[in-house]
């Protein structure tokens, strides 16, 4: 039997809370909050190198989806329906796009904060913060504060019981969380610079100039820079895209290719040894992003289990986030049930090698069970 609960009043009619606030001067408007920098460093990480922003997109990805299951059948699939049609910010719907940038924000940063948007005393959408429209303030080692800036400084969200918050790994006592990113900035930064010197060693050695050298006789020397300047047309119309005519010069003419003869250093093994710092620090397995590394079958399987072990490590960061979303929608309903939520599998892969040792511990028992019996008969 549902109990009914005392509903939200209607009067309660909220806007985005965690929204920024648009400042009226340019000036004011450039002015960097103390934590924005490093909010700014992981971004452009992400953007520097595309091996970071495809792991973070395929661990989000990965992590799956879930469904809600209660006591009540009816209650089940109104809550499922909600859940799957929830508008999310200006243009999606569904709690799965809600958490996959809040997860996708919760790696990158170390924080993410979400909002639940209520109206006329009914869960209307869900919104995803700026991480730098917002602050956290620690009011004691238990209660942690979700403030706005805004013009002025920051002032408290006023309903905060509407506001979620997850930290990544924070240190004790701080409520800031640790990106997953952190300590990849030096690797990082090496990487782009070799990225960076092939390309151009690539634009000087591998784009072929040529040095035309002709050295006039001693009764032309008058005439040099005449010669040198037709000699430079007709290089430049011989050597110009789709022509086939052919260079006629008088006098000593030599060519000579310009970078061609640079040997360009190999970046095959300081590439792939910071690639192994990322893979190692974001825990996907090479085979994932791409990188044909040597790796036998057992070990690649080893690699698949760890990430398992990842993914049910993010799953479990974002349960709090989703069972306080369906037990508001309960209770803003006026009704208190307790409800599971159930993840999917990770992969199919994984359900194969459940079933494979189901079936390997059956005929262990099986075989187990015929022993005894051939013993007793003996």
């Amino acid at each position: 039997m549902l109990r009914r609960k005392k509903r939200i009043p209607r009067s309660a009619v909220l806007a985005v809370q965690t929204g920024g606030e648009e400042l009226p001067f340019e000036a004011v408007r450039k002015y960097v909050p103390l934590n924005s920098g490093e909010l700014r460093l992981y971004r452009q990480l992400r953007e520097s190198v595309p091996m970071i922003d495809a792991a973070l997109d395929k661990l989000v990805r990965l992590v799956g989806k879930f469904h809600v299951e209660c006591r009540d059948r009816r209650t089940q699939d109104q809550l499922n329906m909600f859940l799957h049609t929830i508008p999310v910010g200006a243009g999606n719907a569904g709690i799965h796009a809600f958490l996959t940038t809040y997860l996708s924000q919760l790696l990158t940063y170390g924080n993410a904060v979400g909002e639940a948007v209520v109206q006329n005393g009914e869960l209307k959408a869900l919104y995803n913060a700026s991480l730098e429209d917002v602050e956290l303030r620690v009011q004691s080692p238990l209660e942690i504060e979700v403030c706005r800036r805004c013009i002025g400084g920051s002032r408290p969200v006023q309903y905060p019981e509407l506001v979620f918050h997850t930290a990544l790994n924070p240190k004790p006592g701080s409520a800031k969380g640790t990106s997953i990113l952190q300590g990849l900035s030096f690797v990082s930064d090496i990487l782009i610079k070799i990225y960076h010197a092939i390309g151009v060693n690539w634009e000087r050695a591998g784009n072929v100039r040529f040095a035309v050298t002709c050295r006039p006789g001693a009764e032309d020397s008058a005439f040099a820079a005449e010669h040198a300047q037709q000699m430079a047309e007709e290089w430049s119309k011989a050597m110009r895209p789709g022509s086939k005519s052919d260079f006629v010069a008088v006098g000593d003419v030599h060519i000579q290719a310009i970078g061609a003869d640079n040997q360009i250093l190999d970046s095959e093994v300081p590439v792939r040894q910071m690639l192994e710092q990322i893979v190692a620090k974001l825990g996907v397995p090479p085979f994932l992003l791409g990188l044909s590394w040597s790796s036998t079958e057992r070990m690649s399987s080893q690699q698949a289990d760890i990430l398992t072990s990842e993914l049910e490590a993010y799953r479990r960061l974002l349960n709090p986030v989703i069972d306080r979303i369906c037990s508001l929608w309960m209770r803003l309903l006026g009704c208190s049930m307790p409800f599971d939520i159930v993840w999917n599998d990770v992969t199919l892969q994984d359900q194969t090698e459940l079933a494979k040792a189901a079936l390997n511990n059956a005929q262990a028992e099986l075989i187990q069970v015929q022993t005894e019996k051939l013993r007793k008969e003996i």
